[in-house]
């Protein structure tokens, strides 16, 4: 598996965490200590904001999980993907969006820039 496909998937790992201590442990497998997470709704710092703002995608939309939309692109450390959140129930995907990823050296993200593509009601 190629440096951007491990983030990709340690990322969607924290982001469909859903139990406090494994997502806890999924953000800091994920991001750098400093990492950073931006996107229209947020602008957080650190595993402890970031695991925040995960929980509050999950307190919004209970009973979904993101799901990679397509293939990781990489390269010199950057990777950009699509994403969708899933409900689990019946398959619905109201939210989609594209993220681009910067990796430090050991593999874990150091900042996110998001982009919300689909929104409900949007």
């Amino acid at each position: 598996m190629s440096i951007y496909t491990t983030g990709v998937v340690r990322y969607f790992e924290a982001w469909n965490a859903t139990d406090a201590d494994a997502l806890a442990k999924a953000v800091a497998a994920a991001w750098s200590e400093d990492g950073t997470y931006t996107d229209p709704l947020a602008d957080v710092r650190g595993h402890e904001q970031i695991a925040a703002v995960i929980g509050a995608a999950h307190e919004q939309f209970p009973g979904f999980e993101f799901r990679l939309a397509g293939d990781v692109d990489g390269n010199h450390h950057i990777a950009r993907f699509s994403w969708e959140l899933v409900s689990t129930a019946d398959g619905s995907a109201p939210v989609a969006g594209s993220d681009v990823v910067t990796l430090a050296e050991d593999g874990r993200i150091t900042s996110v820039l998001g982009f919300l593509d689909r929104l409900p009601g949007a």
